[in-house]
């Protein structure tokens, strides 16, 4: 009797240490077979998993890799079957989920991606990730108001991410709406008997999802001493063109037969949505008046931090050989919509995209200036769009010679 227990227990010691050194090996096995997979070796991977799961057959690491190294390959079906049966057997698998996503996005499959996308939230809801890959299943499938709605429940749960926040911004631009509303800004100096300056302008806005179209009228009446030296109008035309699911063109001119307002004025800037909430602008302006002619370049980079949008824009402008330079720096805080935001802007240098002085842009554009402004737009029971601004410039007219002027700006518009 103690001879049989000695042999059985011989045998139990063989087998354990026996099963031990399989696991140590298949182990050892899985960190190669990972750096193979890092190498591109994803014939070698493939075999050397085979070998594994033979031993192992629960050992779920080497089905995944399986499924990683077939989507790789593109044998979709192939990596499909060991994705699925990675999260068949075990929910907690982040990146199953997410290499299974990835093959039905790549198959062209973006209806089961989504729905993967959905049962991966509902397990891991924490995982940024799977918000991303579920809007990159809406956007394949062109379903832009689903798109819309999901991002906004999802800024509900990462209010400070910046990519959904930019996305968010450029889908709410392609809804179809139309506007009209009236801007005005008075402009008044330090000096005396010199102001105000009235601004007025009349639009209409008509927004589809190829971009938007804006017709603009405008009226200026520069005072001095209390009586009206020169007023006229303006006629504008600008548009908003979409250029793929990343970006976008805006085109703009405008003709005046009065010396209040250059005679022409055309512009063209084109913009870039980028990963992580970046965006840039590669932009020219050209201006005609008084007899002169002046081009400007423009490049601008843009950033959202959360609900802060940061936009930063330089303009080179060119008068024969001479060129003056200005910039501007924008800052926004989105509330609730992109209609919802305070605005903080400075400035140095006079760029062609101001309005209130631009008859002055000839005189100005080769002076120092330094702007400050702060403003508040918002939209009252999705209708009525108001906005407020209020700017202080620190203007030279000619060496040893600055003046000090206040401009306020407010606007109403009707969305409808």
């Amino acid at each position: 009797m103690k001879r049989v227990l000695l042999i059985a227990f011989a045998f139990l010691g063989a087998l354990s240490f026996e099963v031990q050194a399989q696991k140590i090996n298949t182990d050892s096995l899985l960190y190669k077979s990972l750096e193979d997979f890092q190498k591109g070796s994803y014939d070698l991977v493939i075999q050397q998993a085979h070998q594994a799961i033979k031993v192992a057959p629960d050992y779920l690491d080497f089905h995944l890799l399986l499924g990683r190294s077939h989507l790789m390959k593109n044998n979709y079906d192939s990596a499909r079957y060991y994705l699925t049966h990675v999260v068949e057997q075990n929910l907690e698998y982040v990146e199953a989920f997410q290499f299974l996503i990835d093959t039905e996005l790549r198959d062209g499959k973006p209806e089961k991606a989504g729905l993967v996308a959905e049962e991966a939230l509902d397990k891991h809801p924490e995982e940024k990730i799977f918000y991303r890959k579920k809007i990159a299943s809406l956007q394949l499938q062109e379903m832009e108001k689903e798109e819309r709605q999901f991002i906004e429940r999802s800024l509900e749960k990462f209010p400070n991410d910046p990519e959904f926040r930019q996305r968010l911004y450029f889908l709410e631009t392609k809804n179809k709406a139309d506007r009209i509303g009236i801007n005005y800004s008075i402009t008044t100096f330090d000096r005396e008997n010199v102001g105000p300056w009235h601004l007025v302008g009349a639009q209409y806005i008509r927004e589809r999802n190829w971009g938007s179209l804006i017709g603009r009228v405008n009226y200026a009446d520069r005072m001095s001493a209390g009586e009206s030296i020169t007023s006229g109008y303006q006629f504008e035309l600008e548009s908003y063109v979409f250029m793929g699911k990343n970006g976008y063109s805006h085109f703009s001119g405008a003709y005046s037969n009065s010396i209040v307002f250059p005679s022409i004025r055309a512009g063209y800037s084109y913009y870039h949505n980028f990963r992580n909430g970046w965006e840039t602008e590669v932009g020219a302006r050209y201006v005609e008046m008084a007899g002169r002619n002046f081009r400007s370049g423009i490049l601008g980079v843009g950033k959202y931090f959360g609900s802060f949008w940061l936009n930063g824009r330089t303009f080179l402008q060119n008068e024969g050989s001479q060129y003056f330079p200005a910039f501007q720096l924008t800052t926004r805080y989105y509330f609730e919509s992109r209609f919802d935001y305070l605005n903080f802007i400075v400035g140095y240098g006079t760029s062609p995209d101001e309005r209130a002085t631009l008859n002055q842009f000839e005189s100005r554009v080769a002076m120092d200036s330094y702007r400050t402004g702060i403003g508040y737009f918002r939209l009252w029971n999705d209708r009525i769009l108001t906005g407020t601004q209020f700017t202080f410039n620190y203007q030279e007219l000619m060496p040893g010679l600055q003046q000090n002027e206040y401009e306020v700006y407010l606007m109403v518009h009707y969305k409808f």
